[in-house]
């Protein structure tokens, strides 16, 4: 499904032109629950690949030639776990092998990513510029979106892909509520704003109808974003502000 013009919503991740942007895969997320004393089994690695793996038969080859992790690539804000290590070492190299360039925006998160994708040569950026195609006279502004970029990174933009938020949307039905992961499609300061869902299928995400935004992107009233829940596949659900009075 089409969020903008040529941008496409593919499962947990956005695609346009040849470029596949994944945002807030929080490697290391399993193992910090574990010293929390909440015991999960240790399958968060392997189910991101799995779901890399899927994108890709959606995608088809030759597709892809640039993939943008857009912040939070690891979990812990001050250390490097063990497993966060070896993990984020090995994302890497699926990524890599999938694409012909890798960026790695740096999220509030990753603090001490750069040891571990030096170990890689790979590039680890405040933000990533790309154009819908070569003759685009505007571009995509990717930011992890935990702060709002300088003028030079605005320069000439149009639409600002940021993660951080982490949206989910909450459906009930009688007693029952159910959280999906969401993307939302507004507007700052004029420019079209996309926010993505964290591709880590362990992290719910934050409940876009009740609770309020971590970042500076987005206003306290939501009410004109429109939502797009991932599933099985992608559901429009119109403006936030109407889904919640029909819905909630």
């Amino acid at each position: 499904m089409e969020i903008l013009p040529n941008i496409s919503i593919i499962g947990l991740a956005l695609h346009f032109d040849s470029v596949l942007v994944i945002s807030d895969v929080h490697i290391g997320y399993e193992e910090s629950l574990n010293r929390q004393g909440i015991l999960v089994p240790r399958t968060q690695f392997g189910d991101i690949a799995k779901s890399i793996g899927d994108l890709f038969e959606k995608l088809g080859s030759g597709r892809v030639q640039t993939i943008v992790v857009n912040g939070d690539l690891k979990h812990e804000f001050g250390t490097v776990s063990e497993q966060e290590w070896r993990n984020v070492l090995k994302f890497i190299d699926l990524l890599a092998s999938r694409c012909n360039s890798l960026v790695l925006i740096k999220g509030n998160h990753d603090a001490i990513l750069e040891p571990i994708a030096k170990k890689r040569n790979v590039q680890v950026a405040e933000y990533y510029k790309a154009k819908l195609s070569p003759d685009s006279l505007k571009s995509i502004l990717i930011t992890h979106g935990n702060k709002l970029p300088g003028r030079e990174a605005l320069k000439k933009v149009d639409t600002i892909i940021i993660g951080h938020e982490h949206p989910a949307i909450s459906i009930k039905e009688g007693p029952r509520i159910e959280k999906f992961k969401c993307f939302l499609k507004g507007k700052y300061k004029g420019l079209n704003l996309i926010v993505q869902p964290s591709f880590n299928t362990m992290i719910e995400g934050t409940d876009v109808m009740k609770d309020d935004s971590m970042g500076p992107f987005l206003p306290k009233d939501m009410g004109d974003f429109e939502v797009f829940a991932v599933e099985d596949k992608t559901y429009y659900f119109g403006k936030l502000g109407s889904f919640k009075t029909k819905y909630f």
